[in-house]
């Protein structure tokens, strides 16, 4: 419908229509055949509709059962059909903003020649005259402004930007139909309390959606979007008094234009304003699994797939409508939270972080921390929160990380595995070692450290004496896996460690020197959970990933498959698996268990730098690290009080162990018990370690003497190393167990 047309419907001549143009065009300008020319060549000579950019939309993270539980945005906003608003909706805010819309072609003459008189008495914008259409152009050029300035000038109270408004309103009626425009204005006016479109505010305001509104919701609604800012019902009860008053008025004028009839209204008008305001957070810090989607947003902000430039990317998951599928598991989030939890309170300057991975895929299922994100009050280093992804790398919001201890054996078990070793297979070593001959790095250059002493210390392993890769693994025997290292090759081992996606926490190169095994890289649980879930995988390694599928605003789905690799012989990891499974029965983790079959290994670091457990079963993998967020060098976890309990040290058995039994188990518990394929016993049993037989009888013979209470020579050793690799959780004013002569053993005092 053209405007001539629509000024023909309301009785109004043609040259009213040329003496209101002249007015509001040159209204300076004496002559009333140049204002008619000026106003023809306004209504003729159209501009082409105003460049409509995507609307900015509400980009929500899901976890695998389908529930938000993060979002972005730069304005929270989520498009509709006109067909799911409710039709009391349409009515009521056609209503008051503009009920003669269906009607004009873009200029409503009688709303426009009040506001033209108001006006020019008042020698400025006093009054508003704008249609329906018109204020949508104000909102699209808004929308659309990239700078300060371009939305200032979109709002500017003058004359010249109401005839620019009205010349696009008129383009745009040409271009769109009625039910278009109005499906438009919906979507991106603004209803106050941080709600952009009828379907954020019906959300924001009533917890409901635009589909379900009632009357009084609608009206209420309605009422809002002239003046959002003194509505707002979040500022108050004096602003929400101030939109009761302008929902009335919407009540009324419905009732005058028979939308509904006078006894509805008053009925309505005696309702209370019922605002129920929902929470909308936005950010990683207000989402309830916080680690997890900082891990996401990282990865959105980071991952080229997601866009070329970092601006690309940032404004898309800003403004990009995007529903993103997470494999994040509520069911194991909150197991590995409360695992924690139990243990160490977000006070203690010593941190826990986990992180599970299914081994099939990949898909990071949870990651906790013991400290709650955030920042703490007056911005203090140290307190109950922290801003670091502790479960995670650098990359992905995480901190520098702790050194992984002797968890990095495995690589070097699965090095030798693959070079021919049976499980039987060892020698002898000393009870020191210093790495002065035989280690090189992978560009060939030794790297020996005849300044080094190694000990068998960390409250892992023992004394010198016979070890076979089996025994050596499930003691944890520091000089053994030094020796074993140089025979297989420092670079064997590095390059097994990288296949299964081992990567320094901070991003730098990898330190390749000959405590490598020892776990002298720094690393995060995400990166040391995927690698142990290669071993789970029988040799396929998938590369840790948060996001399942993304859904564009157009509704089409992007999956996003696992990105997985063969990277090792399925009999070596089955070899691997089986020796793992030993550190349970016969190892560092003996007597503690999940009732499933598990392998895994603890990690400790000399002086008790740090202290990790990673382990896995065929269905899920998780690593848990410690350490002390100040700086696991100056403060060891040594003589330390952790969630109320006393440690005279921490290992990988005495807090991360127990940790990852817990955690496991509350994850796993709707899943059938699945165990690991046996290995193949002719490429990799048997094997002979010299004095091997006799010391292991001679250790038998020690605790059968143990158990009938004589005391055996060095007995405080393995007493002490039991006791705190399964049950050290002492506080110092509880009496503690005494020797077989009645004396009392020394608080706190370690045994190497």
């Amino acid at each position: 419908m053209s405007v001539l047309r629509s000024i023909g419907g309301l009785g109004v001549t043609g040259a009213l229509c040329g003496v209101l143009a002249a007015a509001l065009v040159t209204p300076a300008v004496s002559g009333a055949g140049l204002a008619a020319k000026s106003a023809a060549n306004v209504f003729v000579d159209l501009p082409p509709p105003p460049r409509e950019e995507p609307l900015a939309q509400v980009t929500r993270l899901l976890d695998r059962t389908g529930k938000t539980f993060a979002q972005f945005y730069e304005a929270n906003r989520t498009t509709v059909r006109l067909s799911r608003v409710a039709p009391v909706m349409r009515q009521a805010i056609v209503a008051i903003e503009d009920a003669r819309f269906y009607e004009h072609g873009g200029l409503d003459v009688r709303g426009t020649f009040r506001a033209l008189l108001t006006n020019t008495q008042a020698g400025g914008i006093k009054q508003g005259g704008s249609s329906l259409t018109q204020q949508l152009v104000k909102n699209i050029l808004v929308e659309s402004a990239h700078t300060e300035q371009e939305r200032d000038r979109a709002r500017a109270p003058s004359v010249g930007r109401k005839i620019t408004e009205l010349r696009l309103a008129l383009a745009l009626e040409k271009k769109y139909t009625k039910d278009e425009l109005l499906e438009k204005y919906l979507n991106i006016a603004y209803f106050g309390a941080g709600a952009y479109g009828v379907e954020a505010a019906a959300r924001r305001f009533f917890s409901t959606t635009a589909a379900e509104l009632t009357l009084t919701q609608a009206a209420t609604l309605a009422g809002a979007v002239r003046m959002p800012y003194s509505t707002d019902p979040s500022l108050g009860r004096a602003r929400q008094a101030r939109l009761k008053e302008r929902r009335d008025i919407v009540l009324d004028r419905m009732a005058g234009l028979g939308q509904i009839t006078p006894r509805q209204a008053e009925i309505a008008k005696r309702s209370r304003l019922a605002i129920h305001l929902r929470p909308e957070p936005g950010g990683c810090g207000q989402s309830r699994y916080p680690y997890f989607c900082l891990y996401v947003q990282r990865e959105l902000l980071t991952n080229q797939v997601f866009g070329n430039t970092a601006a690309e990317r940032r404004t898309r998951m800003a403004r990009g409508g995007l529903v993103i599928r997470t494999s994040l598991d509520p069911v194991a989030q909150r197991a590995a939270e409360e695992a924690i939890r139990r243990r160490v309170n977000p006070e203690d300057t010593e941190v826990a972080a986990e992180a599970m991975i299914t081994p099939d895929s990949g898909r990071i299922r949870a990651m906790a921390a013991s400290k709650e994100f955030g920042r703490n009050p007056g911005d203090r280093k140290n307190g109950r929160k922290t801003t670091f992804n502790l479960a995670a790398d650098v990359a992905h919001g995480g901190g520098m990380g702790f050194q992984a201890g002797s968890t990095f054996k495995v690589f070097t078990l699965a090095t030798a595995l693959r070079q021919g070793w049976r499980f039987g297979q060892g020698f002898q070593t000393p009870g020191s070692l210093v790495p002065s001959p035989g280690y090189r790095d992978c560009a060939g250059r030794p790297v020996n450290d005849p300044r080094a002493t190694i000990y068998n210390a960390g409250g892992e392993g023992s004394g010198g004496g016979p070890h076979s890769l089996s025994t050596g693994t499930w003691k944890s025997v520091n000089i053994f896996y030094m020796m074993l290292e140089r025979k297989v090759g420092l670079c064997n081992v590095v390059k097994t460690a990288r296949a299964l996606g081992i990567t320094r926490a901070d991003g730098k190169p990898l330190r390749e020197v000959p405590t490598f095994t020892l776990g002298i890289n720094e690393m995060d649980p995400v990166t040391v959970a995927a690698a142990f879930a290669t071993f789970a995988a029988r040799g396929r390694y998938c590369r840790p990933l948060a996001i399942v599928e993304i859904v564009g605003r157009d509704g089409v789905p992007t999956r996003v498959p696992p990105a997985c690799e063969q990277v090792m012989d399925r009999q070596v990891a089955d070899a691997v698996n089986y020796i793992l499974s030993g550190v349970f029965t016969q190892g560092t983790m003996r007597g503690q268990s999940i009732g499933r079959p598990v392998a895994g290994k603890t990690g400790t670091n000399n002086g008790y730098t740090s202290a990790w457990f990673a382990g896995y079963t065929p269905d899920l993998a998780a690593a848990v690290s410690m350490g002390d967020i100040r700086g696991s060098y100056r403060f060891p976890l040594q003589n330390v009080e952790i969630g109320g309990q006393y440690y005279g040290s921490v290992q990988g058995a005495s807090l991360p162990g127990p940790i990852w039994v817990d955690s496991m188990q509350g994850a796993l518990r709707d899943t059938p018990a699945h165990g690991f394929p046996g290995p193949d016993m002719g490429r990799f049993g048997g094997g002979f370690t010299p004095g091997l037989k006799e010391a292991e009888e001679e250790e038998k013979r020690r605790e059968a003497l143990g158990r009938a209470g004589e005391r055996p020579r060095d007995w405080f050793g393995p007493w002490l190393r039991e006791r705190q690799g399964h049950h050290a959780r002492w506080r110092p004013s509880r009496r503690f167990p005494r020797f077989p002569d009645g004396r009392p053993p020394w608080r706190g005092r370690r045994h190497h």
